[in-house]
């Protein structure tokens, strides 16, 4: 799918998904059509354009970023209070093709806290979200010292301690943070099996699945979970909105060659439904450009 092919679909997405209010999903549908069509029409969109749209898009503090890892200042109070996911394992979760990501949407209630969120608050676990690479040498959304990894995967939390719903809490100072997972190539993922081995019936757009088990802990690679990176950005789907406290783990992942080539037999269209002139319908190549640091600071949690 090509870059700005992808954007549109994607920023008319995110909150027609995120939205409960029938009024809200009402007009998101009217206006996603007319763009979705203006668009095509015009054949291409550039990142300015996609600001007029989505002004969040447009601010200072966006993700994801290249994480240079000697620019990086050690935090040692971020282990003053060790991050504690309090995950549970979830029966019959959805797992979802929705054309532009893979998407484990979960029922059982698992939170995070500690390390660099407010103290006392409580993150609870939304989904996790996949994006990755047509080839092994991409894939990831952000990258460490220039590198991108085949995946990455996104553990999104929204703020329960101040607000209602994930809804309320995006665009929120505090409201959104994310765990990110960098996946490397090698050995076979266990706990991503129950993911892996249904992708073939979600193949097309607007598939979904229940799997009777899942268990978040699996994603996590580091028991002590202490060697991470920090930083302030946004969402990496529209509406690119602010307010995320991003934390990324230094050791990635590893799933198998065949479990990543899983996801790329994925498709971006329905089944039977017509293709876009000069797109292939392959699910891919999902992942934003790194955007600029600004004045931000990377903190990590080790030397």
């Amino acid at each position: 799918m090509l870059g700005w092919q992808y954007f549109v679909a994607t920023w008319f997405e995110w909150p027609f998904q995120m939205s409960t209010h029938s009024s809200v999903r009402r007009i998101l549908t009217d206006v996603r059509e007319i763009f979705v069509l203006w668009t095509l029409l015009c054949k291409q969109l550039s990142s300015v354009e996609w600001g007029l749209v989505f002004p969040d898009a447009n601010g200072e503090y966006q993700s994801p970023i290249n994480l240079n890892s000697r620019e990086a200042r050690y935090d040692p109070s971020l282990l003053d209070v060790r991050l504690s996911p309090n995950y549970v394992v979830c029966r019959d979760c959805e797992v979802a093709n929705d054309g532009h990501a893979i998407q484990v949407i979960l029922k059982s209630k698992s939170v995070l806290s500690g390390g660099p969120l407010p103290q006392g608050h409580e993150f609870e676990l939304y989904e996790v979200r996949f994006h990755w690479g047509r080839e092994n040498q991409r894939g990831s959304e952000h990258t460490v010292n220039f590198k991108a990894f085949p995946m990455e995967l996104h553990l999104i939390h929204w703020n329960s301690t101040l607000f209602g719903s994930i809804d309320e809490a995006v665009g929120k100072p505090r409201g959104i943070a994310i765990i990110a997972l960098f996946v490397q190539i090698g050995k076979e993922h266990v706990g991503l099996k129950a993911v892996t081995e249904i992708l073939q019936d979600i193949q097309y757009k607007g598939k979904s699945k229940t799997i009777p088990c899942f268990n978040p802990n699996t994603l996590l690679p580091d028991p002590l979970l202490r060697d991470y990176w920090v930083y302030e950005g946004s969402l990496t789907v529209p509406p690119c909105s602010e307010g995320v406290t991003w934390i990324l783990f230094r050791y990635p992942l590893t799933i198998s060659q065949l479990q990543i080539e899983e996801f790329r037999r994925l498709r971006t269209h329905a089944k039977g439904a017509e293709l876009v002139e000069g797109c292939d319908g392959i699910l891919g190549d999902n992942f934003r450009p790194t955007q600029p640091l600004s004045d931000r600071v990377i903190r990590a949690a080790f030397q």
